[in-house]
């Protein structure tokens, strides 16, 4: 069984999924709606959500015929917490986080 620790690093590792992050930090999505911008398959980005849920990141629940997904962001206290042992972290808060994702996103990270 994989360390919690190894599975969220892992699954913040991809730019896909650090993007579905992103966007939910504004709110829960549908699916559909998380698959909207990426060019891939519905299957593709249904792939990526299920790694996020695994690693605790997301929560997807079923509302009627709609498959929603939701930011977890308490799964990424463990990752904080380690990155704090290192002395010039501060703790990870959700502002913080996105202003980081959107510079990896913009490529000036």
């Amino acid at each position: 069984m994989a360390d919690p620790l190894d599975t969220v690093f892992a699954a913040m590792a991809d730019p896909t999924r650090r993007e579905i992050l992103r966007m939910l930090l504004e709110d829960d999505m549908a699916v559909t709606d998380v698959a909207e911008p990426f060019e891939m398959s519905l299957a593709a980005v249904s792939k990526h959500l299920v790694i996020l849920t695994r690693a605790g990141l997301i929560s997807q629940e079923k509302r009627g015929r709609v498959k929603w997904c939701k930011l977890e962001p308490d799964a990424m206290k463990g990752a904080s917490v380690w990155m704090q042992g290192f002395g010039q972290f501060e703790p990870v808060n959700l502002d913080a986080f996105e202003r980081f994702l959107e510079r990896e996103l913009d490529g000036d990270g």
